[in-house]
């Protein structure tokens, strides 16, 4: 099957690409997720807007206690080192085991989070890592935090006439340490389940996220206090998938004692 017609502009930068945007337009990233739903008729948009040649959107900035990444920034720049990490070795962890080199060549960070697949990494570790989107409209700029970001299946705070720019992560201290563990059926698949923790005693930080259910992430407040069996029962009814997101969790956090 191939897409019904549309119509292409390729932006020049942000403010034109907000003087394009509607609720019958999409913006066109690393396309990894948007061509197959095009091609199978799931999204059928009126036009396509390419924003891969706005230089904001492909910029990475590192402050004193945060590092900024444009939204264009693609996981193979995040896995390979390219761009600044604050995460100390998280995120390049996560960018790694995102489905095959060729998809992480062009698919991207801003991408990922916008599109809100559940089962896809970003949406998972980015809560966890209390990130913050940077959102630009015709109005002017808000930011959001990424726990709160998305709000259910394929479904975020975005607005019709709104983009993801940017993504701000917190640096994690020297002394932080994190655990990471997802189910797939193969190597290069979406998740089953996601399990992420973090300590961080320097900033006061220890959390834990359940992620790959069917909606938004699923946060722990306390990650060293937490019963990853009775969590993964307040997102899981069916038994099988309940059992997958306790280990994933469980073992998540156990990599917290081995680091220690």
């Amino acid at each position: 099957m191939k897409s019904a017609a549309f119509d292409y502009e390729r932006a020049k930068d942000i403010a034109g690409a907000l003087k394009l945007l509607s609720a019958e337009s999409k913006l066109l990233a690393g396309g990894q997720s948007l061509g197959p739903m095009l091609n199978l008729r799931i999204v059928h948009p009126s036009l396509l807007i390419d924003v891969r040649g706005i230089e904001e959107l492909r910029q990475a900035r590192e402050g004193e206690g945060s590092v900024t990444l444009g939204a264009c920034i693609t996981h193979s720049q995040i896995e390979d080192g390219r761009v600044p990490d604050p995460s100390r070795g998280l995120m390049r962890h996560v960018a790694s085991r995102i489905a095959y080199r060729a998809v992480r060549n062009r698919g991207t960070i801003g991408g990922s989070l916008s599109h809100a697949d559940p089962a896809a990494d970003w949406p998972t570790a980015l809560a966890l890592l209390n990130g913050v989107a940077i959102i630009q409209g015709q109005k002017g700029t808000r930011e959001i935090a990424l726990d709160q970001f998305v709000t259910g299946l394929f479904a975020t705070t975005l607005k019709d006439d709104e983009i993801l720019t940017a993504i701000q992560i917190p640096k994690l201290s020297a002394k932080a340490r994190w655990g990471w563990w997802k189910f797939t059926r193969k190597a290069g698949e979406f998740s089953q389940a996601i399990g992420g923790a973090l300590h961080d005693p320097e900033r006061g930080v220890s959390r834990a996220v359940i992620g790959a259910v069917r909606g938004a992430p699923h946060l722990v407040a306390d990650a060293g206090r937490c019963d990853p069996a009775a969590e993964a029962a307040k997102v899981c009814s069916d038994p099988y998938e309940r059992q997958l997101h306790a280990v994933a969790l469980r073992r998540a956090i156990s990599q917290l004692e081995r680091d220690r």
